[in-house]
């Protein structure tokens, strides 16, 4: 008897390893760009280095093993190339700013071809026939609302991630409130401090994307599945599936939003503690006394494309300081360089940014370059291009530990990028204010990447954690917003104001004809008399 209770203690304690140890995990990063690879390789990397057992479907080969765990690559062939190829072709320093209530289907059109790719791709295909299981599917939620359907077919708990804060195109999934009067949409470049007609315009553009994805991008979906997936439940119920969503922020970066228990923040979990740098850079950061100003414009966008009017101003402007400067530039040699400008085709940003040398960093306002930027305390101008970097940059403004000038401003020229440039160096002000985010930044109860993998354990420990969600995932979304209650109240009011009119009215009308009567009389009377 104590032989058979020995063995089934020893069972249950496999059986609990296994399910907080070794689960088997699914990750969708279909993605082209480095930015969204990195996030979602940190993530699944840090999966695997936790003990369990890996898979990432994305563009992107990683080969390096893990020294726990395991990490397989199901590869999407092409995606990468045709991306590659996309960007040569556009030049995002001339791209035209579309309107806003047009952006949205713009975007969906090419989700649409990026999702029908995935599921067509052959390595997809022979992952989605294999008698394979997972415990967890993690999905990057960037509207491809289909690839919800992998977590189904696997039967296995959803979990989404966002590549950037809460907002309305993943808040809705799990009933989380987008607080539209302080929180700008991303297509927008607005601050918190939005004013009235700001909030007006936030207001329209969030009612227009909450009816395209409601009436027209869900059920697109739904189609979508049915052609893929012949008897694919609906993406409602797809959606109610959702365990846990993780979101790219922090309050160090963005500003502070409610959040619902099972919408966790983990923004900076893709950074790692820096490498050495190569001995020449390291020698020439070293040197550089007065200090040193890092510009890149990021993975997807090429500094050799900029126009040459707003290349000589930023080479004029570079010109122009003391301060020895690092630029990312991808093109041949640029002649008449600056005497204190040196230029690459890549720099490892993390390990330059470490550097207390380094004084101010030049970015696009990435997310990805911002949260880098806090992490090691270095103000910044953001010249924001195209996305959610002009949102970004207003954040920047708002923490006050950095300037903007936008790219497209039609005033960008030395005369105006010189004087912010020297205001970023020389007052105090930002350095202090970015050193006090990265005091927030890093004061944390765990690190983000730990409080990932310990999020998505509990999980699998509660199979599903549906304690975890709000009642609202429930509701429809005129009673989650109880807009059934407000109108039947504002119809009860009016039908109330309808009565006292009616009978306000009833009354001045009984009172006019009374007096009317009574003046007739009168008259009548008056008459008789002078008869007499």
């Amino acid at each position: 008897m104590e032989f058979k209770n020995a063995v089934l203690l020893l069972f249950i304690c496999v059986l609990c390893f296994q399910l907080s140890h070794g689960a088997k995990i699914l990750g969708i990063f279909p993605m082209p760009a480095k930015s969204h690879y990195t996030l979602g390789n940190s993530l699944m990397r840090g999966l695997a280095e936790a003990g369990h057992d890996v898979t990432m479907i994305s563009p992107h080969n990683d080969k390096v093993p893990t020294r726990n765990g395991s990490y397989r690559n199901v590869v999407l062939t092409g995606f990468a190339d045709s991306y590659e190829a996309a960007m040569k072709r556009a030049n995002p320093f001339e791209k035209s700013h579309s309107n806003s209530f047009r952006y949205l289907l713009l975007f969906q059109k090419q989700i649409t071809i990026l999702i029908e790719k995935t599921f067509e791709n052959p390595n997809v295909k022979e992952l989605l026939n294999s008698d394979e299981t997972f415990d967890i599917v993690i999905v990057e939620q960037i509207t491809n609302e289909a690839f919800k359907y992998f977590a189904h077919h696997f039967k296995a708990h959803l979990v989404m991630f966002s590549s950037i804060a809460a907002d309305s195109k993943i808040n809705y999934v799990v009933a989380n409130p987008t607080m539209i009067s302080y929180t700008p949409l991303v297509d927008t470049d607005f601050s918190r401090e939005m004013s009235l007609y700001q909030r007006i315009h936030n207001f329209l553009l969030y009612i227009n994307e909450a009816i395209i994805y409601r009436y027209h991008w869900l059920p697109f979906q739904n189609t979508l599945l049915q052609k893929y997936f012949p008897g694919s439940p609906s993406m409602l119920e797809l959606n109610y599936n959702v365990s846990l969503v993780l979101v790219n922020s922090h309050e160090s970066i963005q500003p502070a939003i409610p959040l619902v228990p099972n919408m966790i923040p983990i923004g900076g979990f893709h950074i790692n503690k820096p490498k050495s740098l190569p001995q020449d850079l390291q020698k020439y950061l070293d040197e550089a006394t007065e200090g040193v100003v890092y510009a890149s414009f990021g993975s997807s966008v090429k500094a050799k494309s900029l126009p040459n009017d707003k290349k000589e101003a930023l080479l004029k402007t570079f010109g122009s300081v003391k301060e020895k400067v690092l630029w990312k530039w991808e093109g041949d040699e640029i002649k008449n360089l600056p005497s204190n400008v040196k230029t690459a085709k890549w720099f490892p940003q993390r390990e330059i940014l470490a550097h207390p040398n380094v004084k101010l960093f030049i970015t696009q306002g990435g997310l990805l370059s911002l949260t880098e930027t806090i992490y090691n305390g270095v103000p910044v101008l953001v010249i924001p291009i195209f996305g959610d970097q002009a949102m970004n940059a207003q954040m920047v403004i708002s923490n006050g530990y950095g300037l903007s000038l936008p790219f497209h401003d039609p005033e960008f020229s030395d005369e105006k990028l010189t004087p912010i440039l020297k205001e970023l160096l020389s007052n105090p002000k930002y350095k202090d204010n970015a050193l006090k985010r990265s005091q927030i930044f890093h004061d944390r109860e765990m690190d983000p990447l730990q409080k990932a993998v310990y999020w998505i354990e509990y999980v699998i420990r509660h199979n599903g954690a549906p304690q975890l969600r709000v009642w609202g995932v429930n509701l429809p979304w005129y009673q989650l917003y109880s807009l059934d209650v407000i109108g039947i109240l504002v119809t009860i009011i009016g039908l109330i104001f309808i009565f006292i009119y009616i009978i306000i009215k009833y009354l001045l009308s009984f009172i006019t004809k009374k007096n009317s009567d009574i003046k007739y009389k009168q008259s009548k009377g008056t008459k008789k008399i002078k008869k007499n």
